[in-house]
Order: C-alpha cells, then sequence, then structure tokens
C-alpha cells in the first residue's frame, strides 16, 4: 500500500512553496514552484514537441546545479513569458545568482508549457499575452495550500477528449517524501478503452479511507482491446497535447541522481496515459531537492556527495513514477469535478 504525505502533494517535501493564476476569459494559467533556497534540478524530455526554458544549462556538463524556480505554463510559446516574470520578480527580492558587486543578481528560472491554444477561450492578445501578469500573480499567490482540477497550469488544458488539470501527489519511501505536480493535457486518453477506468489505477492511493481518483476498477469481464487503426482515431482535437510538470524530494540527490529521477518519473506518465510520449507531446518533467547542501550553502553550484544508494534511488525513481501517474489522474479527475 502507498504510504503518502499529510497533504498527499508536492508540499509535503518541504522547503518549497507552490503559487497558481489563471485567466478565465483566455481558459490558461501558470503554476510556479519555488524552493525556500535554491534547489539541485535536473530534468527530462521524451515528447517529440517540447517548449521549454533553460534546460540545457541542466543538462549533463551544463554549469547550473541549482534553480531558484520552476514554471510550468499554459499559452504554448506565449507561455514561456510567464518565465520572464518570475525571474523579474525573483530578482526584485535579491534572489538569484550574484557574479558582481553592483551587477543585477541571476535567478534560474526553467519552465515547460503546454498547448491549449485550441481551447476556445479569448487569445485575441495582439502584444500583450496574459503569461508575463499570471507570472507574477502566480508568485504573489504562494500558499500552503494546493488547488487540484481546473487551476493554475491546466486551467485550459485537456486530456484527450477529457478535461485536463493539475494535480499533485506523495509518497514516503524508507522516511524520503516524493511529490509530483502535474500538468495534464496528453494526447492520449487517461481511461482505459470503453470504460470509466483508469489506467493508473492499480497506484491509486487511499485518503482518509478513500479512494483518491473515484475508485473504478475494471469488471471481472471486462477485455482489454487497444486500438490499431493507423489513422490515429484517438486524435480527437488537435493541439490538445503535452504533460509537463515536476518530481521534488527530501534526499540529497547529486544532479546525475535527479536526472535518473526524473528519467523514471515519465514513466509515469505511461501508466497513467495510452499513447504517450508521442511526437505531438512536448512531455518534460523536472526534478528538483529541496535537502541543503553539507555546508548550508545552497547558493554554491557544488554538486552533492550523495549518501542515497542505487538501490535507494531505484526506489525513490518507482515512487516518482507512482506519483506522476497519480497526480496526472489526480489532474483530470478534478477537473471533471470542476465541469
Amino acid at each position: 500500500m502507498i504510504k503518502t504525505g499529510p497533504k498527499n502533494s508536492i508540499l509535503d517535501v518541504g522547503g518549497l512553496g507552490v503559487g497558481q493564476a489563471h485567466d478565465v476569459s483566455v481558459k490558461t494559467g501558470v503554476s510556479v514552484i519555488i524552493p525556500d533556497a535554491p534547489a539541485r534540478c535536473s530534468v527530462d524530455v521524451r515528447g517529440g514537441g517540447p517548449g521549454t526554458r533553460e534546460i540545457m544549462a541542466l543538462c549533463e556538463g551544463g554549469l547550473i546545479e541549482r534553480v531558484h524556480a520552476i514554471v510550468l505554463s499554459g499559452g504554448s510559446v506565449y507561455g514561456l513569458a510567464a518565465a520572464d516574470s518570475v525571474t523579474a520578480w525573483l530578482g526584485e527580492q535579491g534572489r538569484g545568482y550574484k557574479a558582481y558587486d553592483g551587477v543585477p543578481v541571476s535567478p534560474i528560472v526553467p519552465a515547460a508549457i503546454l498547448f491549449d491554444n485550441a481551447n476556445g477561450g479569448d487569445k485575441d492578445w495582439g502584444l500583450n499575452p496574459p503569461f508575463r501578469q499570471l507570472g507574477i500573480q502566480a508568485c504573489e499567490g504562494m500558499s500552503d495550500h494546493l488547488s487540484e482540477g481546473a487551476f493554475g497550469a491546466g486551467f485550459g488544458a485537456m486530456a484527450g477528449i477529457y478535461p485536463g488539470g493539475i494535480g499533485s501527489a506523495s509518497e514516503i519511501v524508507g522516511g524520503i517524501t516524493i511529490g509530483a505536480l502535474i500538468a495534464a493535457n496528453p494526447i492520449g486518453s487517461p481511461y482505459m478503452p470503453n470504460s470509466a477506468v483508469p489506467w493508473a489505477w492499480p497506484y491509486e492511493a487511499q485518503i482518509k479511507a478513500k479512494p483518491e481518483f473515484g475508485g473504478a476498477r475494471p469488471s471481472p469481464d471486462y477485455q482489454l482491446q487497444i486500438a490499431t487503426d493507423t489513422k490515429l482515431g484517438f486524435l480527437k482535437a488537435a493541439g490538445q497535447s503535452t504533460v509537463i510538470g515536476a518530481i521534488a524530494t527530501d534526499a540529497d540527490l547529486s544532479k546525475t541522481q535527479l536526472k535518473r529521477l526524473a528519467m523514471m518519473a515519465q514513466d509515469g506518465i505511461a501508466m497513467a496515459v495510452q499513447p504517450s510520449h508521442t511526437p505531438l507531446d512536448g512531455d518534460t518533467i523536472f526534478a528538483l531537492s529541496t535537502a541543503a547542501s553539507p555546508d548550508g550553502n545552497n547558493d554554491s553550484n557544488n554538486e552533492s556527495d550523495s549518501e542515497i544508494s542505487p538501490a535507494m534511488l531505484a526506489h525513490l525513481g518507482a515512487a516518482a513514477a507512482h506519483c506522476t501517474a497519480r497526480a496526472l489522474m489526480r489532474a483530470v479527475y478534478f477537473a471533471k469535478l470542476d465541469n
């Protein structure tokens, strides 16, 4: 049985906050993760059509070990502007890497976007897309409560033919907490064919003695029928694609270990959506460690000498996949309740 944190969200990890904002008329939104101190970070991209910012610096051989925020946004390429405003918001507070006296600090704010521009909202924004302002609103709306469903980056999302959204989940393994925040906008379906049963049902946790996303199970006589139509009949509408999100942990993982955590977390998308990681998706998962460096200096970009064994990392990666699958399905489940 999966053991969750008390909030069953990424906030159980500690050392970070989440802020969200959305625009009802445009049908889009922004979610921001801001660690209390710069957090070590890596990223994994599996979809064929990603939209991202600052991820190359997080790759192996890149300069950056720690980030000051992660931004998830709707709006496709326009949504990347949300990271600009989050950078400015952090910089105004003096949060960022300091090069020299008298030079503005440099906040590191990687971002990923999803495509929600075909959802019927008012996209006639001309030279003033709403994402810069939404980024600031999300920063100013940091809270110890995380709303799921049609909120933040998931406000205008779709999951195949179903409403998408934003969801979160946590799992505790060996005293270590793993949490996920997922914006669900996949091109594939989160439900098994010809049923209302989530693909993610085997991983569903019990929260206060209740199943976290409804408890639907396949009937004893259910026979799985996989579509083989070469015309890709699962494509019910253009443009609904991409799962983006972040995994966080309080374990002191190195950048290389966080890369593996992000890679294993991506498997959670395949546990919850079929098909996944298609050429039309932009599936991108960040992985963060909020653990302080041994010297307590989280402004440093020095690599960690992690004491986490490969076997324990495997357990954490499995939990990250569970959390991703559950958070994705919770996003869809709560978005459906909102509609």
